[in-house]
């Protein structure tokens, strides 16, 4: 009999366990969503009204291994983040997080050299990260000047290196 007793009070404290580890579980699960759903609508609204295409960063890192053609470039601060490590053969040009309006002389000569005279040429922007909008204003911004092939790679340098693909450091 206190065996049986015993196998009740396990089962029972079994079904305790799952039953609070399940509601914890289930909250969890809901408050991320709504913060995943809240960047996937702004995420989808920048490309939108940006004009350009995205780019997964596993895709980018196919496109890189086969050598395609094209211009990669970030969009971070030059000595906080590029010198740190950025992806293989990207060049830099810093943009703001903030959504800009408007694009200064200077800011728009410096994005039209760097990308060069080839509207056509394939150049994929990357920021930090998915929330972050510096390569959103870049990309939005290429666009704007008549460049046709223009891509956002959203993950950044964090997804990059969290798939672990090589980064390049700039020591200069």
């Amino acid at each position: 009999m206190i065996r049986m007793e015993k196998l009740i009070a396990l089962v029972l404290g079994c079904i305790m366990a799952c039953s609070i580890s399940a509601t914890a579980y289930a909250l969890e699960w809901g408050s991320k969503e709504t913060e995943t759903e809240k960047l996937a609508v702004q995420f989808a609204n920048q490309v939108k009204k940006g004009g350009y295409g995205i780019v997964t960063t596993e895709e980018l890192k196919v496109w890189l291994d086969a050598k395609e053609p094209m211009l990669i470039v970030d969009t971070m601060p030059l000595e906080d983040s590029y010198k740190k490590n950025h992806i293989p053969t990207a060049l830099q040009i810093e943009f703001p997080v903030e959504e800009m309006s408007q694009l200064d002389e200077a800011k728009k000569a410096a994005l039209e050299n760097l990308l060069g005279p080839d509207n056509s040429r394939k150049i994929v922007f990357y920021c930090g990260f998915t929330k972050c909008g510096r390569s959103h204003n870049a990309a939005m911004w290429a666009v704007k000047l008549g460049y046709t092939n223009v891509y956002r790679c959203p993950g950044g340098i964090k997804a990059w290196m969290e798939a672990d693909y090589p980064i390049e450091k700039d020591n200069k």
